[in-house]
């Protein structure tokens, strides 16, 4: 063979290892992070290409050719690159995923980098001395030139500029020819100027604001932590605009897709508009126009849902992480990353600042705070004369519920109504009734596929399983004894919104969750509309609890506060903590004063004695101190197997195989396997599911570990028997 290299492709497989290609028919040899078209069994596949080599431990007769190299450049950039290489290795996920996750899916085929845009026209300084001196007889020369002439930087499209005797198309080129006219693209001359005046920033945010500008151009992770409404938008929004004056991008992340209008219009407000939008609501074309403005340089602030975090950046400058607590940043199925831990390390790469902000850190941010290992800003009070709400604790031990409302909620309601002021109800379920069930026999609706019961969604008659989402129709009579008519038990959103439609008939009620949320743009009419007062009571899940700045709203009523405290999750504790600050912290975000009532038939939580004083930070220390003594994370790593089947044993047996192999591994003192169990829901989508946990205090030798046992399972005879995962940090333990 001569001098060519061969290369080491990720391709799009779940195999834990790179493939190798000869490239003698190339001129030269593509580098790392550029896309390759190659051959793969009887199919051609795009990969990414990882490394290269003078020799393979395959027979070079045996080595297929790249069939054709589909980038001039690498279209991952070399920081990208590497921390996508970095998260294979720690979350022990197949490179091929890895490298397809950091790619829109348009080039993940055999199609050119660039999207294909329709270029914007825009008028020359030559052009403008032109003008005036056109001859009579090039009327339609005259007339696009004078178009363009009124136009902002961004230019016009060709089909806004109408023109007589000639196609507008034509004329543009005429025009170029003269070099009167060029092409722009789209979002290329966006403009950076605010177009609103930054409000004034109190002491605690100054002093934020300053730490922040200290760390410009170098690695440092900061923990924004501030109470509900103390304006950490405001600082996001003073360090960006300082990094984007020096030419540099911003990657701004947030949880859920529902926020992104609301900070798309708080960033283009003080940014201007050269701003581009990640998230899955968009189009596949929508994206990757998108991902290339980010990866050109033309968007100076990328903002983002989770998969946003491997948007390429051309000069990146601060990575910031809203609501850095937010379990949506965990990808939960395929490559099972963590967005804020990704960001971290991104940032350390790319050696620039990272964010993280939260009225309720992550205990895992929070012990990092309290090491010193991430700078601590905090936010203590709310920006301007707003105060912390006052919280009342509702014993439902004591009380009257109706459709799960009691007489102080209903009263409190209509006060609020009669001061023209606005309610948030929370209720963290959805549909009409959780359970269905025959008051003689005691049949209940199950559902068959999985160990769950089936809600009732009254609306359309029929009860679902919000797990596999199978359904059917409510039978009129029980199944098992044929009674008539079965009962509903519980609440769901639906059953409280028809409670208060009924006991407040004048009122504006509006629903939101996941049954009636569509697209981005419908969840952001809704939320505008309750923004414009256009709404008296909003009842809704855990959609409303994060982020959202409501204005008029001065209540909100938790309805079901109890869910969290049968948590079989050791961080059940810390997410009823957290969901209950974060709803709570929606009342009273202005002058008018917020309250907030929880029913709750447990009074005596201590979680709720923190809430009362808002003080959250003291839970997060004793709860440190807990894991801490159990040996749990962050003081641990764990890494959680899951396996399931359609035959019930299967799993517990590969999982039983898979321990006894662990255990053969030199690593015992430092590593500890658990016996395998059926997971907290053993039956789910018509599987059987079981987990076995492995947790270390050593970090090192946890890696190797996992390195080695998952070679070894990977290659067994058995790892084909079952669908099986490794999860490492996992943020959900069933």
């Amino acid at each position: 063979m001569s001098s060519q290299k061969i290369v080491q492709v990720a391709l799009p497989v779940r195999l834990r290892r790179l493939f190798d290609y000869r490239t003698d028919d190339l001129e030269r040899t593509p580098a790392n992070g550029t896309r390759v078209l190659v051959p793969l069994q009887k199919r051609k596949v795009v990969g990414v290409v990882c490394g290269s080599s003078e020799s393979s431990s395959v027979a070079l007769s045996k080595l297929r050719q790249v069939v054709r190299v589909l980038d001039d450049s690498p279209l991952l950039p070399k920081e990208l690159f590497k921390l996508l290489s970095w998260a294979g290795r720690y979350y022990h996920h197949p490179i091929g995923d890895v490298m397809q996750t950091a790619l829109p899916v348009l080039l993940r085929r055999d199609r050119a980098a660039e999207p294909k845009t329709a270029y914007h026209w825009r008028i020359c300084d030559a052009g403008r001395e032109r003008l005036d001196t056109i001859p009579a007889r090039n009327a339609a020369q005259r007339r696009v030139l004078s178009l363009l002439a009124v136009a902002d930087e961004a230019g016009l499209a060709a089909g806004d500029l109408s023109s007589e005797g000639a196609s507008a198309a034509t004329v543009l080129v005429r025009l170029e020819g003269h070099g009167l006219v060029e092409k722009v693209r789209p979002g290329s001359a966006a403009s950076c100027e605010a177009t609103e005046a930054p409000p004034p920033l109190n002491p605690a945010q100054q002093v934020a604001c300053s730490a922040l500008d200290k760390s410009q151009n170098s690695y440092k992770p900061f923990l924004l932590d501030g109470v509900t409404g103390s304006g950490k938008t405001e600082v996001y929004l003073d360090f960006v605009a300082r990094t984007v004056s020096q030419g540099r991008q911003a990657l701004v992340l947030v949880p859920e897709i529902s926020l992104t209008p609301q900070l798309i219009a708080r960033f283009e407000g003080r940014l201007g508009d050269s701003l581009a939008v990640l998230h899955s609501g968009l189009t596949d074309t929508q994206r990757h126009r998108a991902w290339w403005r980010a990866r050109e340089g033309s968007a100076a602030v990328v903002l983002g849902t989770r998969s946003a975090v491997f948007a390429p950046l051309a000069r990146p400058g601060v990575i910031i992480v809203d609501e850095e607590h937010d379990l949506s940043y965990k990808q939960r199925e395929g490559f099972r990353y963590h967005a804020r831990d990704i960001a971290v390390k991104r940032a350390q790469l790319a050696n620039v600042p990272v964010v993280l902000g939260s009225a309720t850190p992550s205990l895992e941010s929070m012990a990092n705070a309290v090491s010193g290992r991430y700078g601590h800003l905090k936010l203590k009070s709310r920006a301007g004369s707003a105060k912390m709400p006052k919280i009342e604790i509702l014993d439902l031990n004591r009380l009257a519920v109706n459709d799960g409302l009691s007489a102080p909620v209903v009263g409190a309601i209509g006060d609020r109504i009669s001061r023209g002021e606005q309610s948030l109800v929370f209720v963290n379920r959805r549909g009409f009734a959780p359970v269905v069930v025959c008051t003689e026999c005691g049949w209940q609706a199950l559902c068959p596929r999985c160990d769950a019961r089936q809600t009732l969604h009254r609306r359309t008659g029929r009860v679902i399983c919000h797990h596999c989402g199978s359904q059917t129709s409510l039978p009129a009579k029980c199944p098992q004894c044929h009674t008539p008519g079965l009962f509903a038990v519980g609440e769901g959103t639906q059953r409280v919104e028809e409670a208060l439609v009924r006991i407040f008939p004048k009122a504006r009620v509006m629903r939101i969750d996941s049954d009636v949320a569509g697209p981005a743009e419908e969840i952001a009419r809704a939320l505008e509309a309750v923004r414009e007062r256009a709404v008296d009571i909003l009842v809704g899940t855990q959609m409303l609890s994060k982020g959202h700045d409501f204005a008029g709203v001065t209540l909100v009523c938790v309805l079901s506060a109890d869910q969290g405290l049968y948590s079989l999750d050791f961080r059940g504790p810390e997410r009823l903590s957290q969901q209950l600050a974060q709803v709570s912290g929606r009342a009273g975000r202005r002058d008018s004063p917020g309250a907030v009532l929880v029913q709750t038939s447990h009074p005596e939580s201590p979680a709720f004695a923190r809430l009362k004083t808002h003080d959250f930070v003291g839970f997060a220390k004793e709860a440190l101190i807990e894991r801490k003594a159990a040996g749990y994370p962050p003081y641990a790593r764990f890494a959680l197997m899951r396996a399931e089947s359609t035959q019930s044993g299967a799993p517990m047996t590969f999982l039983r195989s898979a321990a006894l192999a662990g255990e053969a591994l030199s690593y015992r003192k430092a590593v500890e396997i658990m016996a395998p169990v059926p997971s907290p829901m053993e039956r789910r989508a018509g599987r059987f599911r079981a987990q076995l946990l492995v947790r270390s205090k050593d970090e090192h030798r946890f890696h190797r570990f996992l390195d080695n046992w998952l070679q070894g399972i990977e290659s067994s005879r058995g790892a084909t028997a079952v669908r099986w995962s490794i999860d490492v940090d996992p943020q959900e333990m069933y």
